[in-house]
């Protein structure tokens, strides 16, 4: 059977997370039905990370076994035409080889945090971003950010119903920028590691808010980290804000797109 990889685009607001549930609306079922009605049988997608209720992504990554040859351009095409009327989009689909797998191949994962910064409620940009009324101190928040990189135990930003083995995780990028949204200035948090913790990236940007509007030190991310005890995490923020930005892989199916 041959096997094909997805770049996969997706709103998250109206699905319960990635991953598919018992009479529940997931990217995963979403995308698994359409393939079903191209082969009718039960299809199977395995992805490079799970996201959360409300998580967006624009570069996920999931890899499908097909019993047809189909010509990758035209299979992007079939699942789209099906997944209509969800916000999920194949945006590019390759052959790979039949050992490749989007979870376990993958190098790195890279994410995005979008924090809108203004008093007033959030309108268009809803489930998009998350809304707070602080003008925030970036370079404090860089500040506790370099307390992060490298390789560390990441209890302390780790939900409690992380199933990973070990909490230990190498943090090469955190960068923090200004920038500005359709409904006012904003801040992006960009991360980027081998792989994530579950909750981590929500629970360290929501910290590192913290530090931006003065409630903490930027030396309290150094503690809080050492103490690996989730009670020393800060505030976890909403997935309205979070974004699978892209997936790295040596052998990488989407290497010549020069936007991931």
């Amino acid at each position: 059977m041959p096997r094909y990889a997805l770049l996969i685009e997706y709103d998250g607001r109206p699905f319960v997370g990635w991953q598919r549930q018992v009479d529940q609306i997931s990217v995963q079922g979403a995308i698994e039905d359409a393939l079903s009605r191209l082969e009718p049988r039960e299809h199977k997608i395995i992805a490079a990370g799970r996201t959360d209720a409300g998580v967006h992504a624009r570069g996920q990554v999931a890899h499908c076994d097909m019993e047809k040859d189909w010509n990758p351009f035209r299979l992007s095409e079939a699942v789209n035409f099906h997944l209509k009327p969800a916000p999920v989009a194949i945006r590019a689909c390759a052959l790979v080889a039949d050992d490749w797998h989007a979870r376990f191949s993958a190098i790195e994962r890279r994410y995005m945090f979008r924090l809108m910064t203004r008093r007033a409620p959030e309108t268009l940009e809803r489930g998009q971003v998350w809304r707070v009324s602080s003008v925030l101190d970036i370079d404090k928040m860089r500040e506790g950010a370099a307390h992060l990189i490298g390789k560390h135990d990441f209890t302390t930003f780790r939900s409690v119903n992380c199933q990973a083995q070990s909490p230990v995780k190498t943090m090469t990028e955190i960068t923090i920028e200004p920038a500005v949204g359709l409904g006012g200035p904003e801040v992006h948090f960009r991360l980027r590691a081998q792989s994530f913790l579950h909750n981590q990236v929500r629970s360290i940007v929501g910290s590192l808010e913290q530090v931006g509007s003065g409630t903490w030190e930027p030396l309290r991310m150094k503690r809080a980290l050492e103490a690996r005890s989730r009670a020393a995490c800060g505030t976890v923020c909403p997935g309205a804000g979070l974004y699978l930005m892209g997936v790295g892989y040596h052998d990488d199916p989407f290497a010549h797109l020069a936007e991931r």
